[in-house]
C-alpha cells in the first residue's frame, strides 16, 4: 500500500492569498494617508482668517486653492488685520513642505506674526522678531513671507519681504508692474536677520495683489511668465471688485499646471478723500 503524500499548496491559491494581504495593506496605507490629508486640510481651513477687515476706502478679498495633488497639502496662507495704531496689516506666505507638519508650522508663523505686530507696526521689525521666534522654537522648517502695513490716514505703505514672490500693483493712472523690492531670506533660517523695508505713499486709486508661487510657477512654467499674466489681469481689473480680481488671478495657477497650493490677497484703494 502506497503512503499518502501531502500535496504542496496550490501555487495559484497561494498567489491569491499573498495578493489579498498586499491589497489589505495598501488599503490601510491609503486610509491612513487620506486621514492625514483630511486632517491637514481641516487644520489649514481653520488657520486661515474667517473674515477680512473692512476699512473706509479699502476693499480686501482673498482666494485659496489647494494642491492638485491630494497628498501634497501645503502651507500657503494669507492674513489681514487691523493693527493697534489703526493701520492695516496684510500678510501672505508659503511654508516649506507638504504635510500636516507644514500646516502646523504655517499656523505658528501666522500666529507669531500677528502677535508681534501688536508690539510694533514696523514690517521689518515684525519679520525680524518672527524669524528669531521661529528659530528659537526649533521647528527646522522655513517660510517665505511678504508683510505690508498701510496707514489710511497718511496713505503710507510699508513693505518688507522674506524670500517671497514680489507684489503686483496697478494704479488709476495706467501704470502697473511688479514690485521688485529688495528682501531678506525666508523666515526660520538665519538668526538676527534684518529685513529691508520699502516705503511708498499712495497718491491715487489702485490695487495691490499679493500671491504665492503656486499661482505663478509650475513644473514647466517659469515664474516670469506667470507674473506677466498676473500683471495683465491686475492692469485690466485694477478698479474691479476685489473678489472678481482675486478669482481671476487664482486661475493663473491653472496655466502653470501647479501642484502646489496657491493663495491670492487683493487690496483695492479708492484713493485719497476729496475735500
Amino acid at each position: 500500500m502506497r503512503g499518502h503524500h501531502a500535496h504542496p499548496p496550490d501555487d495559484a491559491q497561494q498567489l491569491l492569498l499573498t495578493l489579498g494581504r498586499l491589497v489589505d495593506q495598501a488599503v490601510e496605507r491609503i486610509k491612513l494617508q487620506r486621514a492625514r490629508v483630511e486632517l491637514a486640510m481641516a487644520l489649514q481651513r481653520h488657520m486661515l482668517p474667517p473674515e477680512l477687515p473692512k476699512l473706509p476706502g479699502v476693499h480686501i478679498a482673498a482666494r485659496y486653492a489647494p494642491s492638485r495633488d491630494g497628498l501634497a497639502v501645503g502651507g500657503d496662507w494669507y492674513d489681514a488685520f487691523l493693527m493697534l495704531d489703526g493701520s492695516l496689516g496684510l500678510a501672505i506666505g508659503d511654508v516649506q513642505g507638504h504635510d500636516a507638519e507644514a500646516v502646523a508650522f504655517m499656523g505658528q508663523v501666522r500666529t507669531s506674526l500677528r502677535a508681534l505686530a501688536e508690539a510694533t507696526s514696523d514690517p521689518s521689525e515684525v519679520l525680524s522678531r518672527t524669524n528669531d521666534l521661529l528659530i528659537s522654537m526649533g521647528f527646522g522648517l522655513f517660510a517665505t513671507c511678504c508683510f505690508l502695513r498701510f496707514d489710511p490716514v497718511s496713505r503710507d505703505l510699508t513693505v518688507s519681504r522674506a524670500g517671497h514672490v514680489p507684489m503686483v500693483w496697478a494704479a488709476a493712472s495706467g501704470h502697473s508692474g511688479i514690485a521688485l523690492d529688495r528682501g531678506g531670506p525666508p523666515l526660520g533660517i538665519v538668526p538676527g536677520e534684518h529685513y529691508p523695508v520699502t516705503r511708498r505713499r499712495l497718491i491715487e486709486a489702485g490695487v495691490l495683489v499679493l500671491i504665492t508661487d503656486g499661482v505663478v510657477e509650475g513644473p514647466d512654467y517659469p515664474m516670469e511668465a506667470g507674473l506677466a499674466e498676473v500683471v495683465k489681469l491686475v492692469r485690466a481689473g485694477f478698479d474691479a471688485d476685489p473678489d472678481v480680481l482675486a478669482s481671476a488671478v487664482i486661475k493663473v495657477a491653472e496655466l502653470t499646471g501647479h501642484r502646489d497650493d496657491a493663495a491670492v490677497l487683493v487690496a483695492r484703494y479708492d484713493g485719497p478723500c476729496e475735500g
